[in-house]
This record gives C-alpha cells, sequence and structure tokens, in this order.
C-alpha cells in the first residue's frame, strides 16, 4: 500500500508541475512578463537549457543522466530504508517529483520551462519553476531535520 500511495503523490505533484508549466507555453510567447505583484513578482515564460541559475547550460544529456541517478537512489532509499521520518519521506517525495518534473521537460524539448519571477529585496532571483520548488522544499525539510537531530544529539 506505501508504494502506491508513493507513486500516486509522485504522479500527482509532477502532473501539477507539468499542467503549470503548459499553461505558461499556451498562454504566454516566449520571454513575456505579466507583472502580478509590482517591484516583487512575475510571470515571465522563459527556457532554461542548464540547471539552476542556469549552471551547465545545454548539458542536457548530463543533467538527464543526473536526475535519472537522483531518482533511483531516493527511490531506493525510500523503498528499503526503515526508519526514515515522515519529514524524510516528504522531502525524497518532492524531490523525487521535482527532479521527474524537469526531466520529462529535458527529455521531451531539451529545455525546462520556467515561469516564477521574483525581485527580492531588488535581487532579480533567477526564474524557476514548480518542480524546482519541490526539489528546494524538499532539500531544506532534509537540512532542517538533520539540524534538528544534531541538535537533539548534542542536549
Amino acid at each position: 500500500m506505501t508504494v502506491i500511495l508513493y507513486l500516486f503523490i509522485v504522479i500527482l505533484l509532477t502532473c501539477i508541475d507539468q499542467y503549470s508549466k503548459f499553461i505558461i507555453i499556451q498562454n504566454l510567447d516566449l520571454g513575456e512578463k505579466i507583472v502580478l505583484i509590482e517591484d516583487f513578482f512575475s510571470i515571465t515564460h522563459v527556457r532554461n537549457y542548464g540547471a539552476g541559475f542556469s549552471i551547465l547550460q545545454n548539458a542536457t544529456v548530463f543533467l538527464s543522466a543526473v536526475s535519472i541517478l537522483a531518482i533511483c537512489i531516493l527511490v531506493y532509499m525510500l523503498l528499503h530504508e526503515k526508519k526514515l521520518s515522515f519529514v524524510s519521506k516528504t522531502a525524497y517525495l518532492l524531490i523525487i517529483s521535482g527532479a521527474a518534473g524537469n526531466l520529462i521537460d529535458r527529455v521531451m524539448k531539451t529545455y525546462v520551462t520556467d515561469f516564477l519571477d521574483f525581485l527580492i529585496f531588488g535581487y532579480d532571483f533567477p526564474v524557476f519553476n514548480i518542480a524546482d520548488s519541490f526539489i528546494t522544499v524538499g532539500c531544506f525539510l532534509l537540512i532542517g531535520e538533520l539540524l534538528w537531530e544534531s541538535r537533539n544529539a548534542s542536549n
């Protein structure tokens, strides 16, 4: 039953990511921007041929291989580690879903569709997507859990 629940969650989150990208592609021209909150948040349709912060431009095969490897490792850990906390399981599912969402883009189009565009304290943050958000939240959950465990172990 647990495997089916994990699969459902990954498919659901990956579909949310893919649908959001579909909506952007269908409704905004490449480069088009819709300002939602002046000087803070816009929807901007861009293509990212690299990874986060546009590093590793045009390394589609490498980035796809890294995504597949990360997904495989996390799925293995999710299914075989007996003492994973709820937080770790949630983090792994978010990271797997985000990696899958961006992997689909890379395999199908050789680029990732990004659209969430923030200007934070004058810094124009790199445009990202929902899959990137899943990965980031998952990583922060893991870091938070490690810090929490480390703090409790030292007390």
